[in-house]
């Protein structure tokens, strides 16, 4: 008969006790990693996606094409609304129940700034406001948000009475500033305007309202955007090893 010692008892209840705190230890480290990316956008109409369906918003585009190259998003949290300048997007921000941090967020706003004649001296200060909160919702981590430029609408049929090269001018104005501002920061700048220009001759990269852009249009903003936050992710996956 084999005979077991006090301590090999006291061994084998431990061993009991613990080996399922270990399981359960790995399985809760494993679920975290398995967290996806959260995600928030934020802008105007053209983040909301205006005159499109949900599934063809930018924001959304962008999170289902980094999901399709192996990486993993949640779905964007959206704070944004046709018609937003600077001040309302600031406003929208502070009302909104949003988490304190996010693994991405993207910023596109100034065009109704400029469309309402607005300062381009207020623009420039609530602008850089708006840059530092969006900073903060990412941890305080640059390289987790993207800057958008803003779309030249002066080439759109909605915009030929309302003097074109005027607009476009406005426009080249408002990003000079957004690109200075955004790279003072160390943050990324995507200039999506040059597309937004080929509206001009392709009437499919508009929506049905011939002001804002189709789902087309926006496939191209985020095959221009996909190269550089990818170099991004892969310095953030290089961070936490």
């Amino acid at each position: 008969m084999v005979r077991v010692t006090v301590i090999q008892q006291i061994y084998m209840r431990i061993k009991a006790l613990v080996f399922p705190l270990l399981i359960v230890g790995l399985f809760l480290v494993e679920e975290a990693s398995a967290q996806p990316y959260s995600y928030l956008a934020l802008g105007d109409s053209y983040t909301i996606g205006e005159k499109v369906s949900p599934d063809h918003r930018w924001p959304v585009l962008l999170a289902d094409a980094l999901n399709k190259l192996g990486y993993s998003f949640s779905d964007p949290e959206i704070i944004a609304t046709t018609g937003w300048t600077t001040q309302d997007l600031k406003a929208g921000i502070e009302k909104a129940d949003i988490d304190p941090v996010y693994s991405l967020v993207t910023l596109l706003i100034g065009v109704n700034n400029q469309y309402r004649g607005y300062d381009i001296e207020i623009f420039k200060r609530e602008f850089e406001q708006l840059l530092k909160r969006a900073i903060e919702l990412t941890g305080s981590r640059p390289d987790h948000l993207l800057v958008l430029s803003i779309p030249d609408y002066g080439v759109t049929p909605f915009a030929e009475e309302k003097n074109p090269p005027k607009i476009s001018r406005e426009i080249h104005q408002y990003n000079a500033i957004k690109k200075s501002i955004t790279q003072q920061y160390g943050v990324s700048f995507v200039d999506i305007t040059p597309i937004s220009k080929k509206a001009a001759d392709d009437s499919t990269l508009l929506a049905g309202d011939q002001l804002h852009p189709s789902g087309e249009m926006y496939h191209m903003w985020v095959d221009k955007a996909l190269p550089v936050l990818i170099s991004q992710i892969k310095k953030w996956d290089s961070q936490t090893d």
